[in-house]
């Protein structure tokens, strides 16, 4: 090799530092989860400095407890968070997928290929495919249909009573809700050591009682929220030193008094609180049958207010005369306290039906473990109901590949070459299912997508348990389509903000006084 070849590489490497710095850092992050992709995908171990171990194929979970430094790989984690907060599902195959765009694109530019040209391509490429899976989408024929409990298992990874639990709360809270802007099904899932699976007709406050002396069970109760303390106002010490502090401050304490009474001739049986109760309120309340749960979180406040249709009130609110204080209520048909698991469940409530679902575990080690995979499964559902369904096991993404082919060599210029960015990307999902089951991606890949074309068809893939070429529909094997849709894009904008990173500059460190270690100004 000549000298001037040997100076020309240097500097073709010294050009993608950067590009290639951060993309092994994706592909690093990428290679940790996407064994736990598709029905044979396997566990992840990761065990902490204090020897804690937590076990699971959850890819989210992995992303979340793994330990990070490079920046780009920080960026992909925070890309796999907004997925999994946007639709609940699928940060494994955008983490996948979001590997694959940048290890395809750095081939293209090594290649010589610009990267302006590259990222072009794959954002027409990204948007187009976007647009395909929304055509070869399916409706769901409402919350009855049967394809939810398919859609359920496989997104619950093959547990039966978890996907059954949650096609059950979401039949029961209705498809006007699940649709409904904001609401999140997998807000209410709950998973507790030693629990039976159920799902009930009502919100669960993971509080205890204040005391052993207020009542278990409730019958038509009517439900208080104080958002604020249960207290007198306070005073400072100061001012309770003069004749005019001491005597406003008695007064505050009558009048806090006249309000617990009033809670009481009210007939007010449940009482939620976001604070703090006195001593004497609780023991006023208590020997009126009152059942108090102070320090209640503030989304639980928010739920038990949407169900039992309740308003809450500050302190301050108290002061209302009771028929105005009446119409701040809200009612609970029943209201058990659960001693073994230390929640309370209000049930039947007169306000909007909620759905808790409450998933049973054996030990306390699988509680964490079946709540993810309870919410996954939740979420999956939700996102079925809302967009509708795609074949999965990778069958779809296969035939949208072949979509993009098509449209490749339509297409002039350099740009092309990003869009054989998006082919591959989308056929890495089927590639790492089959190797996950243990079979030669290469020969499944060219038996699928022969099949695939011969008889025009989206839902062929390959059965994971005999390696045949099967109908994912006839089988089953269906995924929501905004999962699918939500992974592409997330993938999709962090391949694009990681190629077009060309260098990496370490920040000057701030003193605490805020200047630069050089002092004032400039260098």
């Amino acid at each position: 090799m000549s000298v001037k070849q040997v100076s020309s590489n240097t500097e073709v490497d010294e050009r993608l530092a950067a590009l290639m710095t951060n993309a092994n850092a994706i592909r690093a992050i990428s290679s940790a989860v996407e064994g736990t992709l598709g029905p044979k995908g396997l566990d992840t171990m990761l065990v902490d400095k204090f020897g804690d171990v937590v076990i699971t194929n959850d890819g989210v979970t992995i992303l979340q407890l793994m330990e990070v430094n490079h920046p780009a790989a920080r960026m992909l984690i925070k890309t796999a968070k907004a997925q999994q907060s946007e639709i609940g599902d699928g940060t494994t195959t955008a983490t996948v997928l979001a590997g694959s765009l940048i290890s395809e694109g750095v081939n293209q530019v090594t290649k010589g290929v610009p990267v302006s040209r590259v990222i072009e391509g794959l954002k027409a490429g990204v948007k187009k495919a976007i647009e395909m899976f929304h055509r070869h989408a399916r409706p769901i024929q409402g919350v009855h249909d049967p394809m939810l409990e398919r859609v359920a298992l496989v997104a619950g990874r093959e547990h039966q009573d978890i996907a059954q639990l949650v096609v059950d709360a979401a039949r029961l809270i209705g498809e006007e809700k699940l649709k409904e802007s904001g609401y999140k099904l997998s807000d209410s899932v709950r998973a507790r050591e030693g629990a039976d699976n159920q799902v009930l007709t009502g919100v669960i406050v993971n509080k205890k009682p204040m005391n052993e002396d207020m009542p278990k069970l409730l019958e038509n109760a009517s439900v208080l929220i104080v958002d604020d303390a249960l207290e007198p106002e306070e005073m400072g010490d100061e001012a309770l030193s003069t004749e005019a502090g001491f005597n406003w401050y008695r007064q505050k304490q009558q009048e806090f008094l006249e309000n617990i009474r009033k809670i009481i001739a009210l007939d007010i049986k449940v009482l939620l609180v976001d604070r703090g109760v006195e001593d004497i309120a609780e023991e006023m309340l208590t020997d009126a049958g009152v059942l108090v749960i102070q320090r209640v979180s503030s989304r639980e406040l928010k739920k038990a207010a949407e169900h039992t249709g309740a308003r809450a009130v500050k302190r301050t609110g108290l002061k209302r005369e009771p028929q105005d204080l009446t119409r701040y209520l809200g009612k609970a048909g029943k209201v058990i306290v659960d001693d073994k698991l230390e929640h309370v469940c209000l049930l039947q409530g007169s306000g909007k039906p909620v759905a808790t679902v409450l998933v049973g575990a054996a030990t306390e080690e699988v509680v964490g473990e079946r709540e993810r995979i309870a919410k996954d499964a939740a979420s999956a559902v939700q996102a079925a109901v809302k967009g509708g369904l795609v074949p999965g096991g990778g069958a779809v993404e296969l035939a949208v590949a072949r979509q993009i082919e098509e449209v490749r060599r339509e297409t002039k210029g350099m740009a092309a070459y990003g869009l054989d960015c998006v082919v591959g990307a989308l056929k890495k999902p089927f590639s790492q299912i089959i190797t996950n089951a243990g079979f030669n991606p290469l020969e499944k890949l060219g038996d699928v997508i022969a099949a695939q074309m011969e008889q025009e068809s989206d839902k062929l893939s390959i059965n994971c348990d005999n390696g045949e070429v099967s109908d994912m529909w006839e089988l089953g094997v269906i995924d929501p389509v905004l999962v699918k849709v939500h992974a592409l894009k997330a993938a999709g904008e962090v391949a694009e903000a990681i190629l077009r990173i060309d260098t990496i500059i370490k920040k000057r460190e701030e003193r605490a006084d805020g200047k630069g270690e050089h002092g004032e100004g400039n260098w």
